[in-house]
């Protein structure tokens, strides 16, 4: 089967040696000082996850769909540099207009946890779970996902979900059809499906590496096919954690994203989307003590602007994200140097075909929540 690519890079450069000359206020004052330039021509929008150094910039700040979808409402913004990775660029493109050019600063800014499904993989997937359970299969795929991917679940009736509104949009495939295949993340899925009242005996997970599924029941039972895939950053956190924060701070809340484990987020006192993260921290009592189990940049983030709270990384050796964290001060001010020169870097297109397939996946989730 013949690989889809679905980036079509324009233009991609290394960053030339003279950006690591720069001090970080020389970079930050020629920041400043192309975005006055360019006005509203311009739009940066910035991921929870992204560094301080680049989330200063940011005009407006969000989860991937959330930028995504405040970018359609800047039909003047020409050129906009997105702060995140790889499959928000490619949202960010498929939902804005044809003269609207979306830009990632640096091309190695990707998501380990969507690049753990591919389109070939997939449609193999697919095969397979077509001669177990027929057509009985609705798909989702969680925003986290590569255009190739949303695109193939809205060719199949399916839709995107996000973590805040995934219980909601399981609740309508189920109408839809007996069965789901959630990819490319096997905790959101396995976590939302039990909250639903799925219990874990009637999740089945396939396996695309090996090519087989991992379960031992009796196949007629299987409401939910989960992708082997995960999130690198949430899975660092484990159960451990929890027991030693409870020994020694008992007074402490454990709030986690629902990409961690199900162990974890069984154990947690909250859990929930990065959306409502920052909202439980802002709307908690002065003097209450957090542990959060997420992206670090956004944990240290909520720290410095709580400080009427204690707030610490339920993983005390966590790292933030590789992958967002390629997005630096110098990767953006190079992309703005040429835009000020008349010249687009690392231009994100996605190919029409799969932008409108991809586009069904999202308006059937848009409509819904």
């Amino acid at each position: 089967m013949e690989v889809l690519d679905v980036l079509d890079i324009e233009s991609e450069v290394s960053l030339p040696k003279r950006y690591s000359e720069l001090s970080e206020e020389e970079m930050t004052a020629r920041v400043r000082e192309i975005k006055a330039k360019f006005g509203e021509r311009l739009f940066i929008p910035g991921h929870h996850y992204q560094k301080d150094e680049v989330i200063q910039f940011a005009d407006a700040r969000g989860d991937s769909l959330k930028l995504a979808q405040i970018c359609t409402t800047k039909p003047e913004a020409e050129f906009i540099p997105f702060c995140g990775v790889h499959f928000m660029a490619e949202t960010a493109d498929m939902l804005t207009g044809p003269d609207q050019k979306v830009i990632l600063p640096d091309m190695r800014a990707g998501c380990s946890m969507a690049d753990m499904a591919d389109i070939d993989q997939t449609e193999e997937g697919w095969e397979a779970m077509q001669e177990v359970w027929g057509d009985t299969i609705l798909p989702l795929t969680y925003v986290n996902s590569t255009a190739a991917i949303k695109g193939f679940v809205g060719k199949h009736g399916g839709a995107t979900v996000t973590s805040s509104n995934a219980k909601k949009m399981l609740e309508w495939a189920f109408t839809q059809k007996e069965r789901i295949l959630f990819l490319p993340d096997q905790h959101l899925g396995r976590n939302t499906a039990y909250d639903l009242g799925i219990p874990l005996e009637q999740m089945a997970v396939w396996a695309p590496l090996k090519g087989e599924f991992e379960y031992e029941g009796d196949f007629e039972d299987v409401k939910v096919i989960l992708w082997k895939g995960h999130c690198s950053v949430h899975e660092k956190f484990n159960i451990k954690h929890i027991e030693n924060l409870r020994d020694k701070e008992p007074e402490m809340k454990v709030l986690v994203h629902p990409e961690c484990t199900f162990d974890v987020v069984q154990a947690s006192d909250l859990n929930g989307s990065t959306s409502f993260i920052i909202n439980t921290i802002e709307n908690a009592e002065p003097g209450s003590k957090w542990a959060i189990g997420t992206e670090m940049n956004l944990v240290n983030r909520l720290a410095m602007e709580n400080p009427d709270k204690e707030i610490v990384s339920l993983n005390p050796f966590m790292c933030p994200c590789l992958t967002m964290n390629r997005i630096d001060l110098p990767h953006l001010l190079w992309s703005l140097e040429k835009l000020e020169q008349g010249e687009v870097v690392n231009q994100i297109t996605v190919p029409q075909e799969v932008a409108e397939n991809a586009v069904l996946a999202l308006n059937r989730m848009l409509e819904r929540s």
